[in-house]
């Protein structure tokens, strides 16, 4: 499904799936959030965590653990906006053991249920496993910049440079380790939420309406959850 930037749904998903959810997860959903830099994955994950109950996991979370091992500096919501992030990024780019390690643990954690994670890559990893409801948020780069420079009080131009860069360098490391195009090749998605034109509440409201509806199917017996 594709909801578009006035909150109007077209039809357009594949999810048949809410008594195959049952059945596979015991009874327990988890959702995969994933999409560009600084589009509000992080906010809109931990909403629906917090409104479901669900356990809520970060890969970028996990990755600034390894960091932090390997003596980066940390401070900030803004980390990977900055210095030691961005030269992290590039040491990724030449060792992909690093993502391949956090990959595999964010993978299982969703295998066992009942979790919310935000993942670059995760949606074509686990495409072939209905039982996780995967959902991408799209935002142009000069509106992802915008959020960027309210949320860590920068200059605008400066948000549009490191969103850039973290785009382009994203999409190269994950081609190169798993020949992913990020955010083109949207096939693997259950639902895509475009946020250009929608308020950060507007954007979280659709993604709980989708898992509430989803969880409200599953809980029926159903075994169509599609809006």
């Amino acid at each position: 499904m594709v909801v578009d930037e006035s909150g109007k749904r077209s039809k357009k998903s594949k999810l048949d799936m809410a008594g195959a959810s049952v059945q596979g997860m015991g009874g327990r959903l988890s959702i995969i959030v994933s999409g560009l830099p600084a589009v509000g994955k992080t906010t809109v994950a931990k909403a629906i965590a917090d409104r479901f109950n669900l356990r809520y996991y970060s890969g970028g979370d996990i990755l600034k653990e390894l960091a932090i091992a390997r003596g980066y500096m940390h401070a900030g919501s803004d980390w990977w906006d900055r210095e030691h992030g961005i030269r992290f990024l590039e040491e990724r780019e030449s060792n992909p053991e690093f993502d391949r390690y956090v990959d595999d643990r964010l993978m299982a954690l969703v295998r066992k249920g009942g979790v919310v994670v935000t993942s670059y890559t995760l949606p074509w990893l686990m495409e072939s496993e209905s039982e996780v409801v995967k959902i991408l948020l799209k935002g142009s780069r000069e509106k992802r910049a915008e959020r960027m420079s309210a949320r860590d009080a920068i200059p605008y131009e400066e948000a549009l440079r490191i969103v850039t860069i973290r785009d382009e360098r994203n999409k190269r490391l994950y081609r190169s380790l798993y020949n992913i195009d990020l955010c083109r090749d949207t096939h693997v998605f259950d639902f895509v939420i475009s946020t250009d034109d929608l308020e950060a509440e507007s954007v979280i409201d659709i993604a709980c309406n989708i898992v509430g509806h989803l969880i409200r199917g599953m809980g029926k017996g159903g075994h169509d959850a599609r809006l």
